[in-house]
């Protein structure tokens, strides 16, 4: 916690001198995943329309506000009246005023469905977080693998272009004494710049996956972040037997099947309203009247509601109920293609996690002896150019095929959780 504390804190100086240093920044995944929760703005934003949602639930529990109407005011003098007492000082005798106070009551529970309609969508935008959270989790994991992926791609080129540049130094040299043919060095050197040709081909893409990593943490664009985990294979084991209990899992925890519910809830409580919407609100009234009736103060009640005669709110009623059954076809959709997504990804995932089973946890390390071996012997002159460039080639080719396993392994482990909605 120490550490992720600092590396946060880190961050927040790093970005506040940006404009004047530029530096690497080393990172665990753990680290980045916490920096994303501090400082993505996509999730900030996410949690202010909750905010906006709950000010909206707050809103729905007041009662309207009284209308207060004050009219039939005279500013001039009117004669051949009955004068009446003044009202404020000598002003008023010959005045007329009318006032009235009115306040509209919500009938057939419209007040406490709209305050439930509200706390749905409360719901919702929680909802809405969690698939945010969901989307970005899935992005930032896999950039990170991406990055942790061609870093060692890197170190495979860097090693690789360091040995072949001193052994091109060499042929040179053995060239200008006539000791070679120009065949020979000529081979040796087109393979160096195809090397550093592919070095830059992965700088290049790890560029692109540094401005996506750095956008979802928020970090300054001259900073240049590297993963400083290991790259390894994903430690938990999979088994045909959870399947089914992820199946299940998916239908309570994943955010776009928990939207597609809460949106039925959300629909059968708008019908709710649209039904209590043919029934007129009531609008009570209590009025005043100074010299405009026989009685020179009058004070009357009223009550006033709209007929339904013509508008029964049919139209609006109709739609709530196919907005029911749209909804409910979207859970099911929803649903079928969770369970579709997960076997396709625990499928693909066995399936590579079966290669990797095949390699044996000293086949890497075996092949970077036999290299150095290899190498050895090429200076020696005891291997062709053809046999030291042929292991070469299935060197490098290995270890490319470890290596995309390993990414393999990690993305389909990550897409897995993904459809599931939830870490395993």
């Amino acid at each position: 916690m120490k550490k992720i504390f600092f590396t946060l804190f880190y961050i927040h100086c790093f970005s506040f001198f940006s404009a004047q240093i530029s530096d690497t920044l080393k990172i665990s995944r753990q680290e980045a995943e916490a920096v994303f929760l501090a400082k993505n703005l996509d999730i900030i934003a996410q949690k202010i329309e909750i905010s906006q949602a709950e000010a909206r639930a707050v809103q729905a529990k007041y009662w309207p506000n009284p209308k207060l109407s004050i009219s039939e005011v005279n500013l001039w003098r009117t004669y051949d009246i009955e004068e009446q007492p003044a009202l404020i000082g000598n002003w008023g005798k010959n005045t007329q005023i009318s006032a009235e106070i009115e306040q509209v009551i919500q009938t057939a529970g419209k007040r406490r469905k709209n305050i439930e309609l509200q706390k749905i969508e409360v719901e919702g935008e929680k909802y809405e977080l969690q698939e945010v959270l969901r989307e970005l989790k899935k992005t930032l994991r896999n950039t990170m693998t991406e990055i942790l992926y061609n870093q060692e791609q890197q170190k495979i080129y860097q090693g690789q272009i360091a040995s072949i540049e001193k052994l091109t130094k060499s042929y040179q040299n053995q060239l200008n004494l006539g000791n070679i043919s120009k065949a020979e060095y000529v081979r040796l050197k087109a393979q160096e710049i195809e090397f550093k040709k592919k070095l830059v081909s992965l700088k290049q893409e790890i560029e692109d996956q540094q401005a996506e990593l750095k956008g979802l943490l928020m970090i300054p664009s001259n900073a240049y972040l590297v993963i400083s985990d290991p790259f390894v294979m994903p430690e938990k084991q999979l088994s045909e037997v959870e399947l089914a209990q992820w199946l299940e899992k998916a239908k309570e925890n994943r955010p776009d099947i928990l939207i597609a519910k809460n949106n039925e809830k959300h629909a059968a409580k708008n019908l709710e309203i649209q039904n209590a919407m043919k029934t007129p609100d009531l609008a009570f009234s209590i009025g005043y009247d100074r010299g405009g009736n026989i009685m020179k103060d009058f004070v009357g009640l009223g009550v006033s509601l709209d007929l339904p005669i013509f508008d029964r709110n049919k139209g609006n009623i109709q739609d709530a109920k196919l907005e029911i059954e749209k909804s409910k076809n979207e859970t099911r959709k929803n649903m079928l293609k969770s369970e579709n997504e997960i076997v396709s990804v625990f499928r693909n995932y066995i399936r590579t996690q079966k290669v990797s089973e095949d390699i044996d946890e000293n086949y890497e390390s075996t092949l970077d002896n036999l290299l150095i071996s290899h190498e050895k012997n090429f200076r020696l002159r005891n291997l062709s150019m053809l046999e030291y460039m042929d292991f070469l080639d299935t060197y490098i080719g290995n270890k490319m095929i470890i290596l995309d396993t390993k990414k393999e392994l990690n993305q389909y482990y990550e897409n897995l959780q993904y459809v599931v909605g939830q870490d395993l």
